[in-house]
């Protein structure tokens, strides 16, 4: 009976030491040496400042900036400790009323956009955190942010191109364009102008906005 004991005690201990300890410390290190960015986080550096993920969104309100999905997070939208959707199925009331109102504050921002909304500019994902749309939904975009920094139609439409990521393999998923991204690249363009036109972003862990804190 003592030695049947031992014997469990000791794979316990020896399972333990393996699997909890050197196989996590293994994996790790080999993700740092072979994949340096994606095991810190995936991070967007300013100024050599970490300014938010790749891989996590962030609300934006304001005028002049593209804004991302809608994200069914709480307390605050894109909060990376509550990832989740609203589990709303689409027959439910509340869900059209969401989507209605985001609709409308679209087009408030932008009275004379006439076109179709896309559909991510108006429903969460599920994870609540996703940091991309799609092309059309930041080309849709294009002419409210070109008005707002006193910037040509083209000009903006280009830097929207130049961020579009194409499908992975050049076969999964669908292009898209990484909102934080489109952002930075977008007070650079305008800082050439003007140095007062800095975005004002703050790192994503202390779960607040830049600017205004709501997403439409």
């Amino acid at each position: 009976m003592k030695r049947q004991a031992l014997s469990a005690f000791l794979c316990v201990l020896v399972m333990t030491a393996l699997v909890g300890v050197a196989y996590p410390l293994i994996v790790t290190g080999l993700a740092h040496l072979l994949f340096p960015r994606q095991a810190a986080g995936s991070l967007i550096l300013r100024n050599g400042r970490a300014v938010g993920s790749a891989l996590i969104g962030q609300p934006f309100s304001e005028a002049r900036y593209f804004w991302g999905r809608p994200s069914a997070t709480s307390p605050f939208p894109y909060n990376a400790a509550l990832s989740g959707g609203s589990n709303l199925g689409p027959t439910n009331p509340e869900l059209a009323a969401q989507v209605k109102a985001r609709i409308e504050a679209l087009r408030e921002a932008d009275p004379a956009q006439s076109a179709p909304v896309p559909v991510d500019l108006v429903t969460a994902s599920a994870s609540g955190l996703d940091p991309d749309i799609s092309p059309a939904a930041a080309l849709y975009q294009v002419p409210r942010v070109a008005r707002a920094r006193n910037l040509s139609e083209a000009q903006v439409r280009g830097l929207v191109d130049e961020h579009v990521a194409g499908r992975t393999l050049g076969l999964f998923g669908e292009p898209t364009v990484n909102v934080l991204e489109l952002n930075l690249a977008l007070d650079a363009l305008s800082e050439k102008g003007s140095p007062s036109t800095g975005a004002r972003i703050m790192a994503p862990s202390t779960g607040e906005s830049r600017g205004k804190a709501s997403v439409p």
